[in-house]
């Protein structure tokens, strides 16, 4: 191992913490009057507020990791093994959030394959079944309407979190700051997958409830749609309390700091 610098103020570490902070909190103010603006639009906009929620909230953690310098201790040392993005996600954690991303790709593709234009001709926007002569149209409905701004935005904000991934894992820092700081992008990132999927999934399951005319595919959907909404629905508060709460870093930097160890 190397030295490569020599001890730096003690107050550093402590003074990086509230400007990541207020950044993520700022991101959350922002989305909730933002979503709040939607869905105050006659109900069209309840969806996308929903969304725009969870866009602010990743914007907000990474504005924050951005204005975030790394933490540099005592003494900087450099080794051979090279870090990956996989080293410092919560495992558990991850594969869930990636299995609600994938519900949720599969639940518009769906939606999407069987829904039918509104009374004002805006296609994917409702969902219409026809039994002993009558044709109801449901609405709304998460099809190609609402599906593709949401894969859009889910796509958006994988991009974003993969590459503030990659340059947490990448850049100088401490272990355990490289660790918290992940947590909250995948935190963030799962905030858009779980508050989407509930929506979509709510929104298909009341539009199919509305009606008798589903028959047995209905119902089948509904035993499905309803523990993903339950699902998401559970893991999209977990997710904003990862964000919003403060996690120790101020007193793991100075103890860091007061180490002296800080491994490249």
């Amino acid at each position: 191992m190397l030295k490569l610098g020599s001890r730096p103020s003690a107050s550093a570490p402590a003074s990086r913490v509230p400007v990541d902070r207020y950044a993520r909190w700022t991101g959350l103010a922002v989305g909730v009057l933002a979503s709040r603006l939607l869905a105050l639009n006659d109900g069209e906009g309840t969806l996308y507020a929903i969304l725009v929620f969870g866009l602010c909230a990743v914007a907000g953690v990474l504005l924050g990791d951005a204005l975030t310098a790394p933490h540099r201790g005592a003494v900087r040392t450099a080794g051979l093994t090279p870090r990956r993005v996989r080293d410092y996600v919560p495992p558990r954690m991850t594969l869930l959030l990636l299995g609600l991303a994938a519900a949720l790709v599969v639940l518009l593709t769906a939606a999407a394959v069987v829904a039918s234009p509104d009374d004002l001709g805006r296609a994917g926007r409702a969902f219409t079944v026809t039994c002993r002569g009558v044709t109801q149209s449901l609405t709304p409905w998460p099809g190609i309407y609402y599906g593709l701004p949401i894969l859009a935005s889910l796509a958006l904000s994988t991009a974003a979190c993969g590459w503030s991934l990659r340059r947490i894992a990448t850049r100088p820092g401490d272990e355990q700051s490289r660790r918290d700081r992940t947590l909250a992008i995948v935190a963030a990132w799962g905030l858009v997958v779980s508050s989407s999927l509930l929506g979509a999934a709510s929104t298909a399951s009341g539009a199919l409830m509305s009606t008798n005319c589903d028959g047995a595919v209905g119902t089948a959907a509904n035993v499905v749609l309803w523990p993903l909404a339950l699902l998401a629905l559970l893991m999209a508060p977990w997710c904003l309390f990862t964000i919003i709460s403060p996690r120790a870093t101020a007193w793991r930097g100075r103890r860091a700091g007061a180490g002296g160890t800080d491994r490249r």
